[in-house]
């Protein structure tokens, strides 16, 4: 697969949905009013870091990204359907640019890190949306939003621990080679390596990633030879390993301008942590070895390592020395990413969840139980301090009449009491007769009371009988 770490792409959002303009028309219904619905949202542009992925070719072939429309509004009130996302899948290290090729938008250092690049548009609203007391007849419907379009530049920085810089010829391809799985290309001519080249090292059971770079000539931050542009895949690394080839005559001169375009090409790149290495020992004279490492410490003014990439002589040196620097810098990103998270302390309300921290701890949390205390005492002592003000408070004369004095007992008139009956046996009640029931099942109506009238009707004629 070829390897492209640059690539630029044009992106477009999806448009809202138009709105919809409809009345309902049914048999019976009167009045059906406005029956339009809204459009659908229009579709989002994603980018989201994959981890099967590390190159960018894929977007050499397809450069146009687009979403999908939204769906007009339909009668019924019903909403149009929202369009698909587009999103554009990128190894993890892709950074992305505006089409300066300057502003950042987003570096997706992590995998599944996701980021929308463009909105859709909003769907229009229907006729139904406006209806009110006022309008309940709406002709009118909005459209839907426009889309979003913007052109990207998408850049690839490799995610490796360690990498390998130096002149061409070094010998960094074949160091690869013997310390990884990786079949880097070899050959006995400058400009071996036209790409980066990642490998995978195992050195006392701890692993990390290494990027084999193209070779560095002087000039390069201005264009010549392959450019500095690579140089971008050893931004991420912990350490850089420097090779100089030992066979060649100026090698303060090789380090010095090496060092100068790593200057000249920023991003923090000289002030790293940097292992330099005499490569290609064993075709050195023991003598002639002993004088360019006296000479490459004087001009570098720290350690040099001596190996051989053929060989393997002192490789495993090198690579402990490197594996340590980048254990040590993934502890420190480890404690910065905590520092940056907020810590909530809480502490466990129940006794179990207590005891799961602490097996020694008590039922009730210290800080309860001197909360508690304190407010015991503080009872206790108001307590005692109002009794010993209703003890020094002299009680009034009326309420002391009334507790020494003894109420008055009260006359109660009544019956005179007389000597109590002697108990004997009492005597059985007489049996009621009973009252013989009616065989009928009517009731005998009640007679009707006359009326005084009547009455005295009844008197005078009786009156003029006896006469």
């Amino acid at each position: 697969m070829r390897f492209l770490d640059v690539a630029k792409v044009y992106a477009s959002s999806g448009a809202g949905g138009n709105g919809c303009i409809a009345f309902r028309r049914e048999k019976f219904i009167e009045f059906g009013g406005p029956y339009g619905g809204d459009g659908g949202r229009g579709g989002d542009v994603w980018v989201e870091a994959v981890e099967n992925l590390n190159t960018l070719i894929d977007y050499r072939y397809q450069q146009h990204v687009k979403a999908e429309n939204g769906k007009g509004g339909k009668g019924k009130v019903m909403t149009g359907a929202n369009g698909a996302d587009a999103v554009m899948k990128v190894p993890v290290g892709t950074q992305i640019y505006e089409e300066d090729g300057e502003t950042l938008i987003a570096d997706l250092a992590q995998t599944g890190q996701r980021m929308r690049l463009l909105r859709g548009g909003n769907g229009g609203f229907g006729n139904a949306h406006f209806k009110s007391s006022t309008n309940q007849a709406p002709d009118f419907a909005n459209p839907g939003q426009p889309m979003e379009e913007r052109i990207f530049i998408l850049k690839l920085k490799l995610i490796a621990d360690a990498g390998l810089i130096g002149m061409p010829n070094a010998g960094k391809s074949t160091f690869v080679s013997r310390v990884s799985a990786a079949r880097a290309k070899i050959a006995d001519y400058p400009f071996t390596t036209l790409e980066p080249q990642l490998g995978v090292v195992k050195i006392d059971d701890f692993d990390f990633v290494i990027a084999d770079l193209p070779g560095l000539i002087e000039g390069a931050h201005e264009g010549v030879g392959l450019g500095d542009r690579f140089l971008g895949h050893a931004e991420r690394c912990g350490a850089i390993l420097h090779l100089v080839d030992g066979t060649e005559d100026a090698i303060a001169k090789t380090y010095k301008t090496i060092r100068t375009e790593l200057g000249a090409y920023g991003h923090g790149l000289d002030k790293k942590f940097e292992i330099l290495a005499l490569n290609k020992c064993d075709a050195i004279p023991p003598g002639d070895l002993a004088k360019k490492k006296a000479a490459l410490e004087k001009a570098s003014g720290q350690k040099v390592y001596i190996l051989s990439g053929v060989s393997g002589r002192g490789v495993n040196d090198v690579l402990r020395v490197m594996a340590a620097q980048i254990r040590r810098r993934r502890e420190e990103r480890a404690e910065e990413k905590e520092m940056r998270q907020p810590k909530i302390a809480r502490i466990p309300s129940t006794r179990a969840g207590r005891q799961s921290v602490n097996f020694k701890a008590p039922v009730v949390p210290a800080e309860t139980l001197k909360s508690v205390a304190a407010y015991e005492k503080l009872k206790s002592d108001e307590a005692r301090a109002a009794a010993r003000k209703s003890a020094s408070k002299p009680a009034p004369l009326a309420k002391l009449q009334k507790q020494t004095a003894a109420a008055p007992k009260k006359s109660v008139k009544g019956p005179a009491k007389t000597a109590p009956k002697p108990r004997g046996k009492a005597k059985p009640k007489p049996l009621s007769k009973a009252k013989p029931r009616s065989h009928s099942g009517w009731a005998k109506a009640k007679p009707r009371n006359a009326s005084r009238t009547r009455q005295r009707a009844g008197k005078g004629h009786q009156k003029k009988q006896r006469r």
